[in-house]
């Protein structure tokens, strides 16, 4: 049978011999980061025993195997657990993040979890792991390197946090064909390069491809050398806006306000985004191209400026095959060679859009009811299990921001976190657990404004008055698109 590390919770043989029954409050399936942060709060504020079932060897989910140059795209501070700090706690001196708070490369995300788990889950004696066990369902799951099977019994909930379906470019199979003699590869294999190709082909707009430019061109590699196939533009956001320290208040809080006054002043869903645009909030790479996309990807504007070097974009659809010769697209070809190098940044990280109730009985869902924060969503949802009566209150403090694909998605999203936080204004309770939870990010900034400091308290009079106003014309547009 597997070792298992500070159990406090009972764990009796069954009657099959082959199986091992366990007992315990809750049972989490996924120990990435959204399953940690559950963990986290879950026991911070109650007296709980947690099983953490994850098919990989260690915490962190897609963390483990993701390309060896990633790293947030949002300041640290956002990131982790709500107990422990992930940021050092300084700003970035060199680089196209310089001046911006840092961004946790993924080793270190990777090493965080693993001591969050080695340094805090295990040693209250209430945490199970089980690492690479594959969950099979009904508190089913079976120990990938021995066969040895469990089944555990929670008391109270299991904990999904395999709903959203995490993909990564590693374990990504591209939904098009492939010549073979085609250098073809995923995003973590471009560091393994060893000889020069005669060009690199990235596949993929969103922030994989992103990532993939960026490294290429950091790296030295001549913009001229890159063709960056894009089926879509997408809006991008500015990561100046996201900065959650006191000297940037101007631009994180200015950017909030400066996007209900968009909304609220618009006289259409396209005037809406130019606005957006002309106020600082959205970004994107080419002014002359539409975007259709919005995934929430945030790039500096260093960055933002590095990637319009790549002159070579491809807007003709998504790929349908890869030939030794030529690239087909939905919407035409160009050509490539077999010394060329294709990187594939096409696997979509999310790849369940499917919404569902948070609470049911004897399950919690964790998504998103903030937008583009899943470690935050995660933390607060167990927050409101430990503290709310039922599942039906629950799920009202609980609406679901939907994951965003298009363009319009953008305006769903931010309807239903405008929502989410109305409703929690209303708890001063909730109000108190947001401002002293490290992954808020900006109520504390917020409250910290003096009675003197004239031009943050004009910023957050421009957010007050304009939010309802705002509510009020994305609810229009919702209705003119639905």
């Amino acid at each position: 049978m597997q070792s298992v590390q500070g159990a406090k919770t009972s764990a009796i043989q069954s009657t099959n011999e082959n199986a091992t029954e366990l007992e315990t409050d809750y049972l989490i399936v996924g120990s990435g980061a959204v399953g940690m942060a559950f963990a986290d709060t879950l026991l911070t504020e109650t007296d709980a025993n947690i099983i953490i079932v994850d098919k990989h060897h260690k915490p962190g989910g897609h963390w483990n195997v993701a390309y060896p140059f990633v790293t947030l795209h949002q300041p640290s501070a956002f990131y982790g657990v709500s107990s422990r700090e992930l940021s050092k706690g300084y700003k970035d001196q060199v680089g196209w993040n310089k001046g911006l708070n840092e961004l946790a490369t993924g080793a270190e995300v990777s090493a965080y979890f693993d001591d969050v788990m080695r340094e805090q889950f295990l040693p209250t004696g209430r945490v199970q792991y089980f690492p690479m066990c594959d969950y099979q369902g009904n508190g089913e799951f079976e120990n990938t390197l021995t066969g040895q099977r469990y089944k555990a019994k929670p008391n109270k909930k299991t904990v999904d946090c395999t709903y959203l379906k995490t993909t990564v470019p590693s374990t990504h199979t591209p939904n098009f064909d492939l010549a073979s003699g085609v250098q073809f590869m995923p995003l973590n294999d471009l560091p393994k390069v060893t000889s020069a190709p005669s060009a690199y082909v990235i596949v993929g707009g969103g922030k994989t491809g992103i990532d993939a430019v960026l490294f290429l061109l950091e790296k030295h590699v001549d913009p001229d050398r890159i063709t960056w196939i894009m089926p879509r533009d997408a809006w991008l956001l500015d990561r100046e806006n996201t900065q959650p320290t006191e000297e940037f208040f101007g631009s994180s809080i200015g950017a909030q306000a400066s996007q209900m006054e968009a909304i609220a002043e618009s006289t259409s869903i396209n005037d809406m985004f130019e606005r957006l645009e002309r106020a600082g909030v959205f970004m994107r790479l080419d002014t002359n191209v539409w975007p259709k996309m919005f995934h929430g990807a945030t790039v500096s504007k260093m960055e933002l400026e590095q990637l319009r070097r790549v002159t070579n974009v491809v807007r003709m659809g998504r790929v349908t095959s890869i030939e030794l010769d030529k690239i087909v697209l939905q919407e035409g070809e160009i050509p490539t060679s077999t010394r060329h190098i294709h990187v594939d940044c096409s696997a979509s990280a999310i790849s369940n859009l499917t919404m569902k109730p948070i609470f049911e009985d004897g399950l919690i869902t964790p998504q998103t009811v903030r937008s583009y924060q899943p470690v935050f969503s995660a933390a607060f949802i167990a927050h409101v299990e430990a503290n709310y009566p039922n599942d039906q209150i629950k799920n009202k403090i609980c609406n679901v921001v939907p994951l965003p694909n298009t363009d319009l998605d953008w305006l769903r999203l931010t309807a239903a976190f405008m929502l989410n936080q109305h409703i929690w204004g209303q708890d001063p309770e909730l109000r108190e657990w947001l401002l002293n939870n490290r992954l808020d990010g900006f109520s504390q900034l917020v409250r910290n404004v003096k009675e003197d400091e004239i031009e943050k308290r004009m910023i957050l009079k421009r957010l007050k008055e304009n939010a309802q106003p705002a509510m009020a014309k994305l609810q229009a547009y919702l209705a003119e698109i639905s």
